[in-house]
């Protein structure tokens, strides 16, 4: 994969963009390549999230923020004369259809992490009847700029941290100011409309253009970058955090454009160590990106890739309790409440909810980890399941997990109780074992 021009573009080519965690139009290099041949479909598979660990498909709010995305990204494209075609359905079926159905001799996408995702490339690759290209994902380095190429990518963080804190961040492309015209019959239609959900703690709305307006509150009317390493461990608030996720993780928003727009302001306005500590906390996203390149789908695996051990069990009732917010530790029970009613939750509640789940109710780390893919906003799977992976010690931390005491972390950073009240995380107390028919003696 590179950004370098296509050999086989040509004017007079009918082709298919495939896009995928890249909605947007701005420093989105895959679709550059795809501006100057003689027909033009964008294209997007909107399909379910394949089910596992008790889960299945997307919670209400990022359902909605991903289909307010979808509807932004058409309104740019509609500027070009362009138009999003969003078809339900698997792309393996999808894309060879309507190759055939439009004679299209090329087609393009760009590098989204998963091993579904990694599976239905391959099929491609080897079954369509087109050109297929795969260009480089929302990365802020490319992969030639890496010390040592992706098989020198440290398998700890602070190792990669030093090796590429340096390096230069390609400029971010401008948008393209024309695209082929699409099949006359393509039409946008989404196949449900986004419900108006707003998140009373963070109101977050889909699409580019919100995304760059947050990126500009953020940095310069907020100047919320100057404190971000004293303020990043609240619970919740407007500018405690870059609040940036929800738009990198669909792609609404390029990583290069926020690095380049945060050493902008470091030029121009402030260079402290919240700046630096927020660069660093894009230096933790690029980390879990490569290793999920190298990992694949061991990433998805229970224990260390050392040992294959990972000791657990699975409790039913403790998990729903945990899914509910309705366990014995009222601030995990606000965490969780405040996830399934807004799709969102602080990084330091992150941590505090999955280390109950880890530590004090003993179950799979998967489990937590497939019901934050379902609900978070800003689900981004390298980071997620890196993440997770780290909490529960079977990661690339050397440490072995992290157990945090909950009636510290309660009192640390919601000692009045506000915020727990707020999400109803007092919950009645229930009997530690609950006798079913299962449970009856043999008479």
């Amino acid at each position: 994969m590179n950004q370098s021009a296509d050999p086989h573009l040509a004017s007079g080519a009918r082709e298919l963009y495939w896009f995928q965690t890249d909605l947007r139009l701005e420093d989105n290099p895959g679709l550059q390549q795809h501006k100057n041949g003689e027909l033009l479909i964008c294209l997007y598979c909107l399909q379910d999230n394949p089910g596992w660990f008790n889960t299945v498909g997307m919670g209400e709010q990022r359902r909605r923020f991903l289909l307010e995305s979808l509807a932004s990204l058409n309104d740019e494209l509609a500027a070009l004369g362009q138009v999003l075609l969003v078809v339900t359905g698997d792309p393996r079926q999808v894309i060879p259809e309507l190759v055939a159905t439009h004679k299209l001799n090329r087609v393009g996408t760009s590098y989204a992490p998963g091993h579904y995702e990694a599976e239905q490339r391959g099929f491609l690759q080897r079954n369509l009847a087109a050109a297929f290209t795969v260009y480089p994902g929302n990365t802020l380095f490319r992969e030639e700029q890496l010390p040592g190429g992706l098989a020198g990518v440290p398998g700890q963080f602070t190792p990669f941290r030093e090796r590429v804190q340096d390096l230069p961040i390609d400029v971010p492309l401008p948008a393209p100011k024309s695209l082929p015209p699409p099949p006359a019959e393509v039409r946008f239609v989404l196949p449900e409309t986004a419900k108006s959900l707003p998140d009373p703690a963070f109101p977050v709305r889909g699409g580019s253009r919100s995304g760059r307006d947050r990126l500009r509150n953020f940095l310069y009317r907020q100047r919320a970058a100057d404190t971000y390493k004293e303020t990043r461990n609240a619970l919740q608030g407007q500018y405690y955090a870059s609040g940036m996720s929800p738009w990198l993780a669909t792609g609404c928003l390029s990583v290069r454009a926020i690095g380049h727009a945060l050493l902008d302001y470091e030029t121009t306005v402030m260079r402290n160590e919240s700046t630096r500590w927020l660069f660093q906390e894009l230096l933790w996203r690029e980390f879990f990106h490569w290793r999920e390149r190298i990992d694949g789908v061991k990433l998805f695996a229970a224990g260390r890739q050392s040992s294959g051990r990972h000791f657990c069990t699975f409790d039913p009732r403790a998990y729903a309790r945990w899914c509910q917010g309705d366990t014995d530790y009222p601030l995990v029970n606000a965490l969780m409440r405040e996830l399934v009613a807004t799709g969102g939750m602080s990084n330091r509640g992150r941590q505090i909810a999955a280390s109950c789940l880890v530590n004090e109710l003993g179950l799979d780390w998967r489990y937590g980890a497939a019901f934050f893919e379902k609900h978070l906003i800003d689900f981004d799977l390298p980071s997620n399941y890196g993440n997770w992976r780290y909490i529960a010690g079977v990661g690339c931390d050397p440490r072995g997990g992290r157990h945090f005491n909950l009636e510290k972390q309660s009192l640390q950073y919601d000692p009045e109780g506000v915020y727990t009240a707020k999400w109803g995380g007092f919950r009645p107390p229930q009997p530690v074992f609950v006798t079913d028919a299962a449970d009856w003696p043999i008479a």
